[in-house]
């Protein structure tokens, strides 16, 4: 009867998971559009919906300490438990990325962009994309994908070396537009940094299936 109801209990955690994923998902590409279209009225709603995010990781977090307490988990148990936990905070932090990249279309305000966003809003893609993924390998305990949406992290980390390259580039030529080139350096680092998250979400992963923890990636920033 105890088991039934701990995996029942596991069951909502990871419908917890997902829904808390959809909200990263969704502020992350709503963050991009807002810094696209320097609409300030969107950002700010990022900005307040991003204690939501904070909220349901808090939740998260209450739900596992309880079930630690009152279902003493061994084993596979404490790992899902341990899972759970760590990819709750990741997303949590994503948020506060997504959060980021809304505050400096704030900042920007009505300023014309340096430049059309290309290379950034292909980052929020691959990046949302593979936090799409990541938690479908959570939820289907999948290691194999796991590591391999690891490695497509160096997608992400390209776009965003070319940003680096290109912007650098104009604020030199053109120093009356380092501050607004700034921003939109500010804008894909913290893409490439949500993109970190996703790796740790997959590290986790593979050590709920294997009960190993291994570096998946090592971040070169």
């Amino acid at each position: 009867m105890a088991r039934k109801a701990f995996r029942e209990n596991m069951k909502t955690l990871e419908k917890e998971i997902i829904c808390q994923g959809e909200m990263v998902y969704i502020a992350l590409n709503r963050s991009v559009e807002a810094l696209r279209d320097l609409d300030v009225t969107k950002a700010e709603k990022i900005v307040v919906d991003d204690r939501l995010i904070n909220r349901k990781r808090w939740d998260i977090e209450e739900q596992c300490i309880n079930l630690l307490a009152t279902q003493q988990p061994v084993a596979t148990d404490l790992r899902e438990l341990i899972a759970v936990l760590s990819i709750s905070t990741d997303m949590e932090r994503m948020g506060d990325h997504a959060e980021g990249i809304a505050k400096i279309a704030i900042m920007h305000g009505n300023q014309p962009l340096v430049k059309p966003l290309i290379d950034i809003p292909r980052m929020a893609e691959k990046t949302s994309d593979m936090l799409t993924r990541s938690l479908e390998a959570f939820i289907n305990r999948d290691a194999e994908k796991a590591i391999a949406i690891c490695n497509e992290d160096d997608e992400v980390d390209n776009l965003y070396d070319q940003v680096y390259r290109e912007l650098l580039s104009f604020m030199t030529e053109k120093p009356t537009i380092i501050t607004r080139a700034t921003y939109l350096l500010w804008a894909a680092h913290n893409l490439e940094r949500i993109a970190d998250r996703v790796t740790n979400i997959c590290e986790r992963i593979v050590f709920l299936v294997k009960g190993t923890m291994e570096e998946l990636k090592v971040s070169n920033y």
